[in-house]
Formats: structure tokens, C-alpha cells, sequence
């Protein structure tokens, strides 16, 4: 008696244990994606042992209710990890195609690792539940892929800091959730879709330090969720919309480095923008004298265009201006007295036509 007691015991152990724990097929998809990747230092795989996946695999986390896998956490610069170990990560080979089959997937965060290669599985684009794709900070190629429009739950794409060419895929506009756009510095080139404005949840786009050509769409201004919007260092031409300083959320916006040309809208120096970057252009024209009280910059960079006239004296009307930089222009007349001026160093100035009066040579 007391032997069929432990024997069904046991068994009732092994069928809890099994109802508790991953399907077997989501265990064999992890250990597959697994043995495509390496990583020598931190011993982050070792973890990866027996036969539930949900507990004690490191990075893993799964439903609680389905049991499924539904989030991979991997981050190469993670403290935890610095804290046990003393330095960050490294890991190489590539992300294989063996993740889609882990079909529950909410997020893949693969970040920070320097050496993983390959390309993004085109697979991914089928995961109909990811709400996070985060493969920052390592050296993966190839192509976004051209269905990424069909992940309608995703809120974060970041894929900054590989080296990512071909173009922004015309799908990408379809994902209406999408808050978080990171795609700096790869090799993306071709035009910023225009019909970019569909991406109505986005508080951030961040394109820097690609090879992104064409105009700015219009469209753009139709997010009206839009806090950081940072296009710099890319090859972009055309001018700039004015309906950017009319944007009710739009704090930051860099375009330097770029080849844009026309003038400055004047609604962009009277607008919720506060780090106002559009140096290393080709802008002419007169900076437009329109500031006023509700004027608040934290940064405002117009050095190396083709700027002439005075220096706006209504920039004393400014409620704040802390960096300001008109250097490299072609500028003349007498610098106004007074806040902010009074705190500028001569490099905020230096190399125009005919500036003159405090910080540079008197009048």
C-alpha cells in the first residue's frame, strides 16, 4: 500500500512538474536559438539546464498562465551581470531563426553583445504578439525586414548601433502602436518614407548617423505624440517644414549635419522645441526675429550655415537660453547687450562677417 502511495505520488510529481514547466518545443526552440550564439566570458548559458525553461533559465521568462516563453532579456551591458563578473559582455555568432518558433514572444531583447553577426530573422515579422524588438550595440547586417509592418502589438523597435543597410521599409509606417523608433548609426539609406506621419503612438524617432536622403515629410507633423525627433548626420535635403514648430510636444529636434537649404521657419523659435540643433547645413536667410517670452532653449545651434543679417535682438525676450552657437555664418552688426548675451563666450559668435561688441572686439 504504502509503495503505491510513492509510486503515485511520484507520478503525480512528474504531471504537476509538467504542467508547471515549458512544452518541450518551446525548450528545443531556446537551446536551437542557443547553440547559434556564443558567449565565453560570463557563462550566461549555464543556467540553461533541465527541462523547464520558465525557471532559473537566465534572460527567460515565460506566461503564467500558458506557459509559454514570452520574453528573452539578454543585455550585454546589464549591471547584474557587470556586478558579478567586473566588465560587460561579449557574444558572437547570430540570432537564429529558431526564436520564431517560440510563437508567445513579447519581447527580444539581445542588446549590447559587440560581436553577434547575421541578419535579423525575416521570421520575426511573424511573431504576432512582440511588443519589443531590441537588438542594440551589436554588428548585425542585412535589411530590416520588409514585412516589420505586420507586428501590429509592437511599441519598441531599436536596432541602433549595428551596421543595418538597405532602406526603411514602406511597412514599418503600418505599425500604429509604435512609440519608440531607434535606428542610429548604421547604414540605412534612401528616403524617410512619406507617409511617416501614420506612426501616430510615436514619442520618439531617431534616425542619426545613417545615410538617409530626401526631404523631410510633411507628415511627420501629423504625430502629435512627437517628443525627440533626431535626423542628424544623414544626407537629407530640401528644407525644413514649418509646421515642426507647431508640433504641441516636440522638445527636441536635431537636424544637423544634413545638407538642408531654405530658411529658418520662424514658428520653430517660438514653439515647445528647447533643443533646437540645425548646424552643418546650408540654411540662409535672416534668423527671423520673432522671440518672445515663451522662448526656452536649452540648446540652440545655427553654427556653419549661410545665415546673414543682424543678431535677433527680441533673443533678449528669451525666458531661457543656455547653449547658443551662431559661430560660422555670415552675420554683421552689433551683438545686443544683456541676458542671454551677457553670459555668451566670443565662441558663440566667432567667424561671421562683421559681428561686433561684447564678448568679441567693440564696435
Amino acid at each position: 500500500m504504502k509503495r503505491s502511495f510513492s509510486i503515485i505520488s511520484v507520478l503525480l510529481f512528474a504531471v504537476i512538474s509538467t504542467v508547471n514547466s515549458c512544452p518541450p518545443s518551446d525548450r528545443a526552440a531556446l537551446l536551437a536559438f542557443k547553440a547559434a550564439l556564443h558567449e565565453p566570458y560570463l557563462g550566461i548559458f549555464k543556467s540553461w539546464t533541465g527541462t523547464d525553461c520558465c525557471h532559473n533559465w537566465y534572460g527567460i521568462s515565460c506566461d503564467t498562465e500558458s506557459k509559454r516563453v514570452a520574453d528573452i532579456n539578454l543585455r550585454g551591458e546589464s549591471k547584474d551581470l557587470f556586478e558579478r563578473a567586473g566588465r560587460s559582455g561579449y557574444m558572437t555568432g547570430y540570432i537564429s531563426s529558431e526564436i520564431c518558433k517560440l510563437t508567445r514572444l513579447s519581447s527580444i531583447t539581445i542588446a549590447d553583445w559587440k560581436g553577434i553577426t547575421g541578419q535579423i530573422p525575416k521570421c520575426i515579422a511573424s511573431l504576432p504578439f512582440l511588443r519589443i524588438l531590441d537588438l542594440i550595440g551589436n554588428k548585425i547586417t542585412g535589411e530590416i525586414p520588409t514585412d516589420i509592418g505586420k507586428l501590429q502589438r509592437l511599441t519598441v523597435l531599436n536596432v541602433a548601433d549595428n551596421q543595418i543597410s538597405g532602406r526603411i521599409p514602406a511597412s514599418l509606417t503600418n505599425l500604429s502602436n509604435l512609440m519608440h523608433l531607434d535606428l542610429r548609426n548604421n547604414k540605412i539609406s534612401g528616403p524617410i518614407p512619406k507617409t511617416f506621419g501614420r506612426l501616430r503612438m510615436l514619442s520618439r524617432a531617431l534616425l542619426s548617423g545613417n545615410s538617409i536622403s530626401g526631404p523631410i515629410p510633411a507628415s511627420v507633423c501629423q504625430i502629435y505624440r512627437l517628443a525627440d525627433l533626431d535626423l542628424s548626420l544623414n544626407k537629407i535635403y530640401g528644407t525644413i517644414p514649418p509646421c515642426l514648430g507647431k508640433m504641441a510636444v516636440l522638445t527636441t529636434l536635431n537636424l544637423d549635419c544634413n545638407k538642408i537649404t531654405g530658411g529658418l521657419p520662424s514658428t520653430l523659435l517660438k514653439s515647445a522645441v528647447g533643443n533646437l540643433n540645425l548646424s552643418r547645413n546650408a540654411l540662409q536667410g535672416k534668423i527671423p526675429d520673432v522671440f518672445g517670452p515663451r522662448s526656452y532653449f536649452m540648446v540652440l545651434d545655427l553654427s556653419h550655415n549661410f545665415f546673414k543679417g543682424p543678431v535677433p535682438k527680441t533673443l533678449s525676450l528669451a525666458s531661457y537660453v543656455g547653449h547658443l552657437d551662431l559661430s560660422f555664418n555670415h552675420l554683421c552688426g552689433r551683438i545686443p547687450g544683456g541676458a542671454p548675451f551677457d553670459h555668451l563666450e566670443a565662441s558663440s559668435f566667432m567667424y561671421n562677417d562683421c559681428l561686433c561688441g561684447k564678448p568679441l572686439r567693440a564696435c
